[in-house]
């Protein structure tokens, strides 16, 4: 869906991913680097080749839903979250397809990696992703690869479009109209 929407859309574009979109928005990466003008990562990063969001996800397993926020507390931050914000959240929420989770990103196309990036760093420090990077930790290994990366620090937990929306939109157009 989100290769149909570019090859629909005339000139180059600016691709946005949060988390669990980094498989997908990985592979678009992959197959169109000439048409993405910069990719913003919130919170997230690209997906090292071969990489699956959860690999081990029995085939059973049609969809992801959104877990407890118990659950999800363990998982990522819920920092900034506020009862009001939860509840839209719940009320939002869109299972993961179970083939998407468990999906292999098979990325061939190295000119990816010159695509301009933004990383928008929430739950981590932007020092703190870029030591991950360059430690090689499974989450961040790709980052240490691209050719051009800015780092934006919005402190907030994982999900910044409910703790901090408007500051999210001000990082995201920031690194849209930033000239590459």
């Amino acid at each position: 869906a989100i290769q149909d929407i570019i090859e629909s859309t005339e000139g180059e574009v600016v691709l946005v991913g949060h988390s669990g979109a980094n498989g997908p928005v990985s592979l678009v990466l992959d197959r169109s680097p000439g048409r993405i003008r910069r990719v913003v990562w919130v919170d997230s990063g690209p997906m090292t080749p071969g990489g699956a969001f959860a690999p081990d996800l029995p085939k059973a397993v049609e969809e992801l839903p959104l877990p407890d926020f118990d659950v999800l507390g363990q998982q990522a931050s819920l920092e900034g979250l506020s009862v009001e914000h939860l509840d839209r959240f719940r009320n939002k929420a869109v299972a993961e397809p179970g083939s998407v989770a468990r999906a292999s990103v098979q990325l061939t196309n190295d000119a990816r990696l010159s695509v301009p990036t933004t990383l928008v760093c929430c739950s981590l420090p932007s020092a703190q992703v870029l030591e991950l990077a360059a430690a090689g930790h499974p989450m961040f290994a790709e980052v240490d690869r691209l050719e051009q990366v800015d780092l934006i620090d919005l402190p907030t937990g994982h999900w910044p479009m409910w703790s901090r929306p408007e500051a999210l939109a001000e990082a995201i157009n920031k690194a849209a109209c930033q000239a590459n």
